[in-house]
């Protein structure tokens, strides 16, 4: 059975880092499509790093610079590393899979989630 769960969230001031983790039972997060969404109060869901089956990465522009995907077979776990954290970074993030495809397509919805986890960022 395949489960995403995230773990790393919480509050940190404006500037600060947060590493997000996202633990994953049922495949290893290498192969398939993976990646961070994150959704703010009343906004819509955002896209901000996937990884492809072959490391290729790809970062909403927002993030471009300040954020890292990343995973580790062994631990099968995926990471988001978050950097020069922003007020508007504030959001609930999520990991997700897409188990029918090696590579990211932006067009195609993920098709397994984590319930998430709560990012907070403060002045």
């Amino acid at each position: 059975q395949v489960q995403l769960v995230e773990s790393g969230g919480g509050s940190v001031q404006a500037g600060g880092s947060l590493r997000l983790s996202c633990a994953v039972s049922g495949y290893t997060p290498s192969t398939y499509c993976m990646g961070w969404f994150r959704q703010a109060p009343g906004k819509e869901i955002e896209r901000v790093a996937t990884i492809d089956s072959d490391g290729t990465t790809a970062y909403a522009d927002s993030v471009k610079g300040r954020f890292t995907i990343s995973r580790d077979n062994a631990k099968k776990t995926l990471y988001l590393q978050m950097n020069s954290l922003k007020l508007e970074d504030t959001a609930t993030y999520s990991c997700a899979a897409d188990l029918l495809m090696r590579w990211c397509n932006p067009g195609r919805p993920m098709d397994h989630w984590g319930k998430g986890t709560l990012v907070t960022i403060s002045s």
